[in-house]
């Protein structure tokens, strides 16, 4: 029962980790311009890995697409391409959960079911990585513009949307991690419980190696002596009336 109740909670983080980062590729503040030294704003520049708007002091936003994407930077093209793995895998993921768990029908032999689930576990924890590895070198290209004193350009901030991959990744990894240690704990008490059923057929054929009718106990009386001497001792009293 703990093994089924952990393969839960592991599902339920891949899952939900899974969710963030799928709605963090079209989320659309990937970075956010900078407020360090102005007075007056005017305008607010964001981008993410599809476009870049700008958003006036009234609301309205003006978006540009970016026009070709072999014309793009290479980061993005990276980032982009981590984001689709992650939830590609993240996709497998949570279908080959559903069938490794204990609690559902379909899979086969607990063997097999502890392999796909095994597997899932693997498929989470590599689409978290991808996610945490897109985040974190977008995240690294805003920082090194922000504090290089020779970029004379708009400077960016980071945006919302990559402290939701973040969070993503970190509940893909730690629910694909638990999914697997709950596969190695099944599996180790399996083969306990495998041993203990040979230790006790072992037993069990040690002592029914007696041929039969010789088989001895430990607690069976001997046989009642109905010899003469015996009988003359049990009625010695009465042997004169």
């Amino acid at each position: 029962m703990s093994g089924m109740i952990q393969e839960i909670l592991a599902f339920i983080l891949t899952t939900s980790g899974w969710v963030l980062v799928s709605s963090t590729l079209p989320t659309d503040y990937w970075k956010v311009s900078s407020l360090d030294g102005t007075v007056i704003t005017t305008a607010t520049y964001w981008s993410n890995l599809w476009k870049t708007c700008v958003t006036d002091s009234t609301g309205v936003s003006n978006c540009k697409d970016f026009p070709s994407m072999l014309a793009l930077d290479g980061y993005i093209q990276a980032c982009r391409g981590l984001m689709i793995a992650a939830i590609c895998l993240g996709f497998f993921g949570s279908v080959f959960s559903l069938v490794g768990m204990k609690c559902t029908k379909i899979g086969g032999t607990d063997k097999n079911k502890a392999r796909i689930a095994c597997f899932a576990g693997v498929d989470f924890i590599l689409s978290g990585l991808c996610s945490l590895s897109a985040c974190s070198l977008y995240a690294h290209r805003i920082t090194s513009e922000f504090f290089d004193p020779m970029f004379v350009a708009q400077k960016y901030e980071l945006g919302a949307a990559l402290f939701i991959g973040w969070a993503g990744s970190v509940l893909c990894i730690l629910g694909g991690c638990l999914l697997c240690f709950s596969v190695v704990d099944s599996c180790t008490k399996s083969s306990s419980q495998v041993s203990y059923i040979y230790k006790g057929a072992a037993s069990h054929s040690h002592i029914s190696s007696y041929p039969r009718g010789q088989a001895k106990s430990v607690n069976q009386r001997p046989p009642p002596d109905y010899s003469s001497s015996s009988r003359i001792q049990h009625f010695d009293k009465n042997a004169y009336v």
